[in-house]
């Protein structure tokens, strides 16, 4: 007889939100169930889920002791605490928040739903007046993050971070849904160092 997994993942194989996750447990070495969702057939709107999670979306992961967690950077930061993915310094700990807060609020509302409109549901400008806009704003987040970049390896400080993980899910796949990052090569160095992380997986893996 087979004992349940500690940590069950409420996922999706597209979601740069569950990916986010799946990401820091496989650095941190800790083995998940994972339960696919389609995050657009309603399927995380039954009475089911809602009780796993009010707001109805993945992730959501259920914990070792039967609770659930939800919204993807509270994941990441439950796990993180206590490792050497969560800064030390306090002003760390501070501008690791400061990027996961732009990542939620000016990144992946842009970035990861123009991603989301081509690359799964087809859109186009002709079809959807609000691309124009969003791509720009996604432009714009990555400007934000390259004048980072240049000068710096990671987000919080010279170690990578949570925070790291958090703006890479979507920033590394930003090109299906169009964006050139051809343009910045601070960027495309630091794509490339946080794939190099030892326990590194890929968003397919």
């Amino acid at each position: 007889m087979t004992s349940e997994p500690e940590l069950v993942l409420y996922d999706s194989a597209i979601s740069g939100n569950a990916y986010k996750v799946r990401l820091l447990l496989a650095h941190l070495g800790l083995p998940c169930q994972r339960i696919e969702f389609n995050v657009d057939d309603g399927s995380t709107r039954t009475a089911d889920f809602l009780a796993k999670n009010p707001n109805g979306k993945v992730p959501t992961i259920r914990l070792a002791d039967g609770s659930h967690l939800f919204e993807s950077n509270a994941i990441l930061y439950y796990f993180a605490e206590g490792t050497k993915y969560w800064p030390r310094d306090k002003r760390e700990r501070a501008r690791a928040l400061q990027w996961m807060f732009f990542e939620q609020y000016s990144h992946e509302p842009y970035i990861a739903v123009v991603r989301h409109w081509v690359a799964h549901l087809g859109k186009t400008n002709a079809n959807e007046p609000q691309l124009p806009m969003r791509t720009e704003r996604g432009y714009q987040a990555l400007g934000v993050m390259e004048s980072r970049l240049k000068e710096h390896a990671f987000f919080a400080g010279e170690d990578y971070s949570i925070a790291d993980i958090a703006l890479y899910a979507y920033t590394h796949v930003a090109h299906e849904g169009g964006f050139d990052l051809s343009r910045y090569p601070g960027i495309r160095a630091w794509l490339a160092r946080v794939a190099a992380q030892p326990g590194h997986i890929r968003i397919t893996d």
